[in-house]
């Protein structure tokens, strides 16, 4: 039971440093460049994840989500599933694959099934089905907090990417846990270059 815990801690972990490490660049950005999906990076909450490749976020749809029929925008639901199911890849990501953002999405489909009005509060809940070097595929379903609700369903398939040069530049707690475990070499982990562990991301 214990080892069950360290497990599900140690994938929430993993999990907050893309969130981390997200909010740390969108710093970086110019005051008036807001990105497309820092809303819903900023809203999602937490609640589950695990070293499988799964991961548990509740949700307020807001306003900012909806269209003018009052119920959540269906693109807005595309973002949403987008964030949600790739950090599912950060607990099985490794040097080289599967990194931070994961990848880029191939095909994103989404099965919407029932009206989600503005004010619900939702469950995401998403799970790597197979993944391999250069490939992975996620399925993701956004309930009621019951259950008993299913709103809509997604299958987003992705591919390995390199991190690009300049989103490495920021170094996390994580990444010291994350170097250790994989046996990273000094000078060569996120946010290190060689004679320079310091440094700074220009976006």
């Amino acid at each position: 039971m214990a080892d069950r815990e360290a497990d599900r801690q140690k994938a929430m972990r993993a999990v907050r440093a893309m969130f981390e490490r997200y909010k740390r660049l969108s710093e970086l950005r110019p005051t008036e460049h807001v990105d497309f999906d820092r809303e819903v990076m900023e809203r999602l909450e937490l609640v589950d994840a695990g070293l499988d490749g799964s991961v548990v976020y509740e949700l307020d749809i807001i306003p900012g989500f909806s269209n003018l029929n009052d119920v959540m925008h269906g693109g807005a639901a595309g973002v949403i599933f987008d964030m949600s199911t790739t950090t599912a890849l950060c607990p099985i990501g490794r040097p080289g694959s599967w990194e931070f953002m994961g990848g880029v999405t191939r095909s994103l489909n989404i099965s919407y099934l029932k009206a989600v009005p503005i004010g619900t509060r939702v469950r995401l809940t998403s799970k790597v089905v197979a993944v391999g070097k250069q490939m992975a595929m996620i399925r993701g379903d956004m309930t009621s907090l019951d259950g008993k609700t299913t709103y809509c369903t997604v299958e987003h398939h992705k591919v390995n990417a390199p991190v690009l040069e300049h989103l490495r530049g920021v170094r996390i707690e994580w990444d010291d846990e994350f170097d250790k475990d994989w046996g990273v070499k000094e000078g060569q982990g996120m946010g290190q270059r060689k004679g320079d562990n310091k440094a700074k991301a220009k976006i």
